[in-house]
């Protein structure tokens, strides 16, 4: 059974005051983009961590999640923010919208088994040509980065770095990677 919004968070509170720092997703997806104004959409945004990170550095910042307790929590703490409830594979969001979605959080091992390709598909339509989708995920439970780059490839997401972690330390094999793909074209 997943974790509900109020247990997530207690989760991340206790690795702050464990002192563990919890800002490197947005760190990374604000050096990617650079000054605001941007867009970035929170794919599989939980309770609302990363998004609110990004919305208090000046980003406009819209949250996703398929589970209501999460959205709950998300709001609770940022109700400025947008956030929607939907699934990523069918979520009806804008085309060509957003200058960055990251996934951070694992969310692309954690999708409906076969559902990866269409969340792929999904995420790479909301964001405009030249953006960047970026996602950090331990790599072959469920998913390969082999077919997580053969499934962005097919939508038009071209691979242009791979870390293992959020603070971009180099990629050399290993169970976690963030990856960070760019859109070509409007396909």
């Amino acid at each position: 059974m997943p974790l509900r919004g109020d247990e997530y968070d207690a989760r991340f509170a206790r690795f702050e005051t464990e002192g563990l720092y919890l800002h490197g997703e947005a760190d990374l997806v604000a050096g990617l983009l650079g000054e605001p104004p941007a867009t970035v959409l929170d794919a599989g945004c939980g309770t609302g961590r990363v998004a609110i990170e990004l919305a208090r550095r000046g980003f406009d910042t819209v949250g996703i999640d398929v589970e209501q307790s999460m959205l709950d929590s998300a709001r609770a703490k940022a109700p400025d923010l947008e956030w929607i409830l939907g699934d990523l594979s069918s979520a009806q969001l804008p085309d060509a919208h957003f200058d960055l979605v990251v996934a951070a959080g694992n969310v692309m091992i954690f999708l409906e088994l076969g559902t990866e390709a269409a969340v792929i598909s999904n995420l790479a339509r909301t964001v405009v040509t030249g953006g960047l989708v970026v996602a950090g995920f331990q790599v072959g439970r469920q998913l390969t980065l082999e077919r997580y780059d053969e499934l962005s490839a097919s939508v038009g997401l071209e691979l242009v770095h791979r870390w293992a972690t959020w603070e971009r330390a180099p990629y050399e094999g290993g169970e976690y990677a963030v990856s960070l793909h760019r859109r070509e074209n409007a396909s």
